[in-house]
């Protein structure tokens, strides 16, 4: 008999991380709610985390999968970039996260990844899921939230955009799915990650702009 966890079986965290690819880099956003059932067990989370130098993941799921995950996945990339003496792509890293995942898949970690940076290609951004499925994204949405996000993105979207026109629909994406739902709140997080490098930008820098 397989041991295999059911996706129907398995308990998903509320949560809601956006990404959005641009022409000069890319934007990622996220809520701050990390809950435990109905209960909310922090109020400032940090869900997008770095990786590399200009590459960083967002987390939606189980916190402490999430934790285990990125901790390997940085390890495996110093180790990665100190045998090669050259900087992992975007892809690579996407690539060490899809099959960590794919191996662990009959015990698997309950973890949804949106992997972000710049490389010698530019821009790039991959969605991973929980048994190692990697696509290639131009925006994308993760977590209980995620319905709602997207359906901003959906309509606000457009080829093209730069860096500074997508912040307010990440942030807008975000906001729509705080609103109604009840895993994701309490404020949110922006990461940006250009050729000019990587600015955090809290909510109160972005509402007094």
């Amino acid at each position: 008999m397989s041991t295999m966890v059911e996706p129907k079986n398995m308990v998903f965290k509320g949560t809601t991380t956006v990404g959005i690819r641009c022409v000069d880099g890319v934007v990622l956003a996220t809520d701050r709610r990390v809950t435990a059932g109905y209960f909310i067990a922090n109020k400032r989370g940090r869900k997008i985390l770095q990786v590399d130098d200009q590459i960083y993941a967002t987390i939606a799921g189980v916190v402490a999968d999430a934790q285990m995950l990125i901790d390997s996945i940085r390890a495996n990339v110093k180790y990665l970039k100190l045998m090669s003496r050259q900087p992992l792509s975007v892809r690579a890293v996407a690539s060490l996260i899809s099959n960590l995942l794919f191996s662990s898949r009959y015990f698997p970690y309950i973890v949804q990844v949106i992997v972000a940076g710049i490389d010698a290609e530019g821009p790039k951004m991959f969605n991973v899921d929980f048994f190692g499925t990697m696509t290639e994204e131009k925006y994308i949405a993760t977590g209980s939230g995620s319905p709602l996000a997207l359906a901003v993105l959906e309509t606000r979207y457009r080829d093209g955009l730069t860096v500074k026109e997508a912040i307010p629909i990440a942030v807008e994406a975000v906001k729509a799915a705080m609103k109604w739902d009840p895993g994701s709140g309490e404020g949110f997080d922006v990461v940006v990650i250009s050729k000019e490098g990587v600015e955090e930008i809290p909510q109160e820098k972005l509402e007094k702009a």
